[in-house]
């Protein structure tokens, strides 16, 4: 059974466009995956969450506050692909000057490598641009499998 790798902007469409009341079907699979192990994402993650979406998107926040062990921390073969993925300068841009400046949170490097490490499969609404510097390209570059929101939504066998 495959595991996923959230990245930021997918929480943020599923929390954002799904609400509970309206899709509960979806949400009741969706917390089978969560309760099963097959869904994780990266402290960073949660940080950009907490510090990028505040109050714009307060079920996130609060369900990722009761979520908190599915956002771990990375382990030292995490940090290793990390460093391996800034060892392509070209992959350098994740990392933005504005966020260098300001302090702010970046996950993608580390849902990447979270994924990597694990064999689990990316969860991104970031799209693949030839010669970019986003979550495909990296993914695409390191072998790591990768999906949209929609795509988990198939690759589980969801239908609505």
């Amino acid at each position: 059974m495959t595991i996923y790798v959230f990245d930021t902007s997918s929480f943020s469409q599923l929390f954002g466009s799904y609400y509970r009341s309206v899709f509960p079907t979806l949400w009741a699979l969706f917390d089978e995956v969560v309760a099963a192990g097959r869904l994780v994402s990266v402290r960073e993650v949660r940080n950009e969450i907490e510090r990028n979406l505040g109050t714009r998107l307060e079920t996130l926040t609060d369900w990722c506050a009761s979520h908190q062990e599915l956002f771990t921390t990375p382990s030292p073969q995490e940090q290793t692909h990390v460093a391996s993925i800034f060892h392509n300068s070209h992959f350098l841009q994740l990392v933005t000057q504005k966020a260098l400046l300001k302090g702010t949170p970046v996950a993608d490097p580390f849902v990447v490598a979270k994924a990597w490490e694990i064999g689990g499969c990316v969860v991104t609404e970031e799209a693949d641009r030839p010669n970019a510097a986003r979550i495909p390209n990296v993914c695409a570059h390191f072998g790591v499998d990768y999906t949209n929101l929609e795509g988990f939504m198939e690759r589980e066998g969801w239908q609505f």
